[in-house]
């Protein structure tokens, strides 16, 4: 298929820009997997059009949602695109979610497609029949599936939607610390914009100036793999190098064939483990970039000394994609460790105090943003979404942080909670409240602490009822049969009492600071 130049200049369709930035070598490789396989521009845009044409003749009603919990290979990534391009909303959700999980997000989007691994058919079919889903699919990562049987009927001829700047492309589930999650929906617009700007503040090569190749390596059910990392390669017209999941040999290995790789703080952590990495195994590799969790300053430092390059740290939210991040070019500033650099071109950045004014420079407060990036809304939620939003349109991001007055920006906490455990985010009122439903518990509390490879995990402290005995070791068991394992506490103490304020308020604080050094020196 050829889209046409006219086309594109009047469809605000993500697909369409991404389709309209391949190369003109469409025989060219565009993503080469850890298993031997070579996938083409040509594949990549034939095998999405016969996706797309699939999902077209199931007769969809506008909007449709297409939900999606399969296991990370190429062929997901193509139903995504194939989703963008027929105009419809990708649903991408964790692997790690549980089956009560799952019957919450089928139940509040209403897909009208559910995509699942053939092992969870069984009880997945069910949750999305019982709730009205018309259609469920399997798509596994060995290229097999009912989704692939069907798509390899339909034409490879499919002509891109014309969509506007503000229809709906995706909603990514983020949780509250009521534990009810929220879907955020994002645009078309939404996402475009902010994959351009990255493209030029990370200094992205043309073929004309080298190319660039991404090692990818992270999953892609949330927003750093799924749209920072595809998004920027598609884009550029850039080869992706496919780790289906993270090993740090294979990583290192891709490292003499690529340019740029994307990771969490647990991946560098991970990679500095390993005796090879030294300067002359990445020699060619330009640009490494560190984001949906803090990074420790001496996961910083260690990553420079060996192997003389400095991680471009930036922040983001599912919300808002990429909001700041430190810069590439030399002439814009200094990385600074510790810091997520300045607010992207054309994103508004300010911190506020709890009375909505603006702080003096170096003074902590709540971080509020605007800009193209920023989300539509929450699903269904009207409410909701005005009481994230200012009244001259700023979304509250929840995080605490402050800029100094070089304008780098620092984030030093959460106001609502929230556990980055791996780059994933982890919420104490869900945990507790699946703890607190376990016999013999009384109450409980979770808390983030310090840990040298997750960067932060859970600590959960319990109380037990009057004659019950728990263990620590069952109680956390017991969770692993209801929430997906990214959100275990990886250390549970049962004790008599927990602090308290005058109010009766658990003072979290307070469990922050005693537990703060249970990883110390793991």
């Amino acid at each position: 298929m050829t889209v046409s130049t006219q086309h594109q200049a009047n469809n605000s369709n993500l697909y369409a820009a991404l389709r309209a930035a391949f190369p003109a070598d469409l025989d060219g490789v565009a993503v080469e997997t850890d298993n031997g396989l070579f996938y083409s521009w040509r594949d990549l845009d034939r095998a999405s059009a016969m996706l797309a044409n699939l999902l077209v003749s199931l007769g969809l009603p506008t909007g449709a949602r297409i939900a999606v919990q399969v296991e990370k290979s190429v062929e997901a990534m193509l139903l995504y695109l194939a989703t963008l391009r027929a105009g419809y909303v990708f649903l991408p959700l964790n692997t790690a979610y549980q089956s009560a999980e799952i019957e919450y997000f089928i139940g509040d989007a209403e897909p009208s497609v559910v995509v699942c691994a053939t092992r969870n058919f069984g009880w997945v079919s069910k949750l999305a029949f019982t709730a009205g889903t018309g259609h469920v699919f399997t798509l596994d990562d060995d290229r097999t599936g009912s989704l692939l049987q069907r798509a390899a009927q339909c034409s490879d001829q499919h002509t891109v939607v014309n969509s506007r700047s503000d229809d709906l492309g995706v909603i990514i589930y983020t949780s509250g610390t009521t534990g009810r999650s929220k879907g955020a929906m994002l645009t078309h617009g939404n996402m475009l914009s902010n994959a351009r700007v990255l493209k030029d503040y990370w200094g992205w090569r043309s073929a004309e100036q080298g190319g660039d190749v991404l090692i990818h390596a992270l999953p892609i059910f949330h927003v750093h793999g799924l749209f920072v990392a595809i998004h920027g390669a598609l884009l550029n017209g850039s080869k992706m190098i496919w780790l289906s999941r993270f090993d740090p040999k294979l990583a290192l290995q891709a490292m003499c064939r690529a340019t740029v790789f994307m990771g969490v703080p647990t991946l560098y952590v991970r990679l500095l483990a390993e005796p090879g990495l030294n300067r002359e195994a990445i020699q060619g590799m330009r640009l490494f970039i560190s984001g949906s969790a803090p990074m420790l300053i001496e996961t910083f430092e260690a990553w420079r000394q060996r192997t003389g390059h400095s991680i471009v740290e930036r922040y983001g939210m599912s919300e808002t994609v990429m909001l700041a991040s430190n810069p590439y070019f030399a002439q814009m500033g200094e990385r600074r460790g510790g810091t997520v650099g300045f607010p992207l071109p054309g994103v508004g950045l300010r911190v506020t105090d709890d009375a909505g004014r603006v702080v003096p420079v170096g003074e902590v407060g709540g971080i509020e943003v605007k800009g193209p990036n920023v989300f539509k809304g929450y699903w269904r939620m009207p409410q909701k979404t005005a009481e994230e939003f200012t009244l001259d349109g700023y979304f509250r991001t929840g995080d605490v942080g402050k800029v100094d007055v070089d304008g780098y920006v620092t984030i030093v906490g959460r106001s609502k909670d929230l556990i980055i455990s791996g780059g994933y985010n982890v919420y104490p009122a869900e945990i507790e409240a699946c703890i607190n439903e376990i016999a013999g518990v009384q109450e409980s509390a979770v808390v983030g602490v310090p840990h040298p490879d997750f960067g932060e995990v859970g600590v959960a402290v319990v109380i037990a009822r009057a004659g019950a005995v728990l263990r620590p070791d069952v109680l956390l068991a017991t969770l692993k049969q209801r929430l997906a394992n990214f959100k275990i506490p990886k250390h549970c103490v049962v004790v008599p009492t927990l602090p308290r304020n005058s109010m009766g308020k658990v003072q979290k604080k307070l469990l922050r600071e005693r537990y703060g050094d249970v990883f110390a020196g793991r």
